[in-house]
């Protein structure tokens, strides 16, 4: 039996390649080999040993793309599980700013043990979202990674939700926490300047430039006017 099969004997990498794997299909985004390279900055070749490693693994199938077996998904939502709950814990316990968490719960999910996570969990008031707005897995039952739409593409005039804001870019949310655009804040859209200008959005009063780049990672609802 492959030694990669339970969480408590996989190494950091695999669950590196689980959890992206993850990320990116749930993100309606194509899961190849140069994609994984470029999220984990490892070579094509090693992206290609690692497949076979999963493979043999029972974690991945390679019929048509990648795809995370049943067995895989399940790995792969522990390793998201515990990067959320750290990422709110960093947060919300030790007064780390969102553009932060994330670098560092990289850091410290390969080694959080399951009786610490449940501590963690407990302190917190088992939370089920992260400080980006991403859900966070329950440690038993299924779990929606659904995204809303972007805010990019808005109609002019609506009132936008906001429900999650990617973390993929750490000075992105740096900016945006800055001018208070996070989960739970409601966005007046108003129009986009020509030929792929800025963006215009008001918050509380103040309106706000947002470039193309910002508005792809801001997600949410449109809401809609009572009748």
């Amino acid at each position: 039996m492959s030694n990669i099969r339970r969480v408590g004997t996989m190494t950091a990498a695999v669950e590196d390649y689980l959890k992206t794997i993850f990320l990116l299909s749930t993100r309606g985004e194509p899961v190849t080999t140069g994609a994984l390279a470029r999220e984990l900055h490892v070579s094509s070749p090693s992206v290609s040993a690692m497949m076979k490693r999963l493979s043999d693994g029972h974690l991945v199938d390679r019929g048509t793309g990648v795809h995370l077996t049943e067995q895989g998904v399940r790995e792969a939502l522990r390793v998201v599980r515990r990067h959320r709950l750290l990422e709110t814990f960093l947060a919300q316990s030790l007064g780390m700013s969102w553009d932060e968490v994330h670098v560092e719960a990289e850091l410290l999910e390969h080694a959080l043990s399951e009786r610490l996570e449940a501590r963690i969990d407990a302190a917190l008031g088992h939370p089920t979202r992260d400080p980006h707005g991403d859900p966070i897995p329950p440690a038993a039952g299924a779990h929606d990674e659904s995204w809303g739409r972007p805010l990019a593409g808005t109609p002019s005039g609506s009132r936008f939700r906001v429900e999650r804001v990617s973390d993929r870019d750490s000075a992105a949310l740096r900016y945006l926490g800055e001018k208070g655009i996070r989960p739970g804040f409601v966005l007046e859209v108003g129009d986009q300047e020509p030929y792929g200008g800025s963006f215009m959005v008001r918050l509380g009063g103040e309106q706000i430039a947002l470039g193309q780049v910002l508005t792809h990672l801001v997600f949410g609802t449109i809401i809609e006017e009572e009748s």
